[in-house]
């Protein structure tokens, strides 16, 4: 990032924190990705709470934006372990911000598992959890009993310009890894597991490249949506998937099953947009299968005949080539910082809430006086 561009983001996030830091600072834990950018997103996070932790997301850290971070707070190591184990999780907690009142900034329902036991058990108090994903807030709303607030942006309004541009990176870093390996997505049939934000705009740039594409969605409302913007629906998921060249994986959820592997067709490409724990059980391909490389970030897949190809080990594909999207990720990180002083001012309910519109049009505002110029 360029001297100036860094100073104008600072003083974005500046005028932000100025906006939503609580009477009273709590503590905090930030779960995020470490992309370039981000060191100014947490140092902002250290402005409108006390930042006793940064949990860098293990598949997305860069080196140069984690070593600025650990100048002034620990990044600790992160795994879904950590805090599916309630013992884990409440020791770590008393590690880091024992006796303190303390919001847990999330990606991706990390804290799910455990909140139970980290409210319950914890010597401080978790005034409650802001989540940034739709898989996140999906495990958060899936529970039958909340113990504190959370506060989603998954389904913000400005959000929407992420997700558009997620998609669009997603379909960039697949198709380069195609043309690195001599393949073009032309000729190749796609199908695009899961018609949510982000499938869809995947979709849609892939029929604007002039790709076929076909969709497939567990939800019979999406699968309307899709017909609806003239997109090919698949009656039958698993010929959709033995007939597709390359598979994009959008659910946020369990895509492909280890018995779905199989019957993919010979050298299809896989590829989806969130980590491979969460979208791939490659756990469950049946045995005989080999994995060799076939190509950085690329990896083959192959038994008695039969083989396929894994982009980015199942990881987010656009990771690779540093998953950006421009200025309007900070739109949604001012929206954290909102969400983060909302717990802080207290008189919330143990459920899940929003960040009221007033405040999304101030943060608007303001990044439309730094950023539309």
């Amino acid at each position: 990032m360029e001297t100036a561009d860094r100073a104008r983001l600072d003083t974005y996030f500046g005028k932000v924190a100025e906006a939503f830091t609580p009477p009273e600072r709590p503590s905090s834990l930030l779960i995020t990705h470490l992309l370039p950018e981000r060191p100014a997103f947490v140092g902002a996070v250290g402005k409108v709470s006390h930042l006793r932790a940064v949990l860098p997301k293990p598949k997305s850290i860069h080196a140069s934006a984690r070593r600025e971070i650990e100048r002034t707070v620990a990044c600790d190591e992160l795994s879904r372990y950590m805090f599916s184990d309630p013992d884990t999780a409440v020791t770590y907690l008393e590690t880091r911000a024992a006796g303190e009142s303390v919001v847990l900034l999330d990606v991706g329902g990390y804290f799910a598992p455990s909140l139970d036991a980290l409210c319950e058990r914890f010597s401080g108090t978790v005034l409650g959890v802001v989540e940034d994903t739709e898989n996140g807030h999906k495990r958060y709303a899936e529970r039958d009993k909340l113990p504190c607030p959370v506060v989603s942006v998954a389904r913000s309004p400005l959000k929407d310009p992420e997700d558009f541009l997620v998609g669009q990176s997603v379909v960039f870093s697949a198709e380069a890894l195609l043309r690195q390996r001599g393949d073009i997505l032309h000729g190749r049939p796609a199908l695009v597991l899961g018609f949510g934000k982000l499938g869809s705009s995947i979709a849609r740039l892939l029929h604007v490249k002039g790709v076929r594409v076909i969709v497939y969605d567990i939800d019979p409302v999406r699968r309307a949506q899709a017909m609806s913007q003239g997109f090919e629906v698949a009656r039958d998921r698993d010929q959709a998937i033995a007939a597709a060249g390359l598979v994009l994986c959008a659910t946020g959820a369990l895509s492909l099953r280890g018995e779905d592997f199989p019957q993919l067709k010979n050298g299809a490409y896989v590829a989806t947009v969130t980590s491979s724990e969460d979208e791939l059980e490659l756990s469950g391909l049946p045995s005989g299968y080999t994995r060799d490389s076939a190509g950085e970030h690329v990896s083959r897949y192959s038994t008695t005949g039969h083989y396929f190809y894994l982009l980015n080990g199942g990881e987010a594909v656009n990771f690779i080539h540093g998953a950006s999207v421009g200025p309007f990720i900070f739109l949604v990180q001012a929206e954290i910082l909102a969400g983060a002083a909302m717990l802080a001012r207290g008189g919330l309910d143990a459920a899940m809430h929003e960040v009221p519109t007033a405040d999304r049009e101030a943060i608007a505002a303001t990044w439309l006086h730094y950023y539309n110029r």
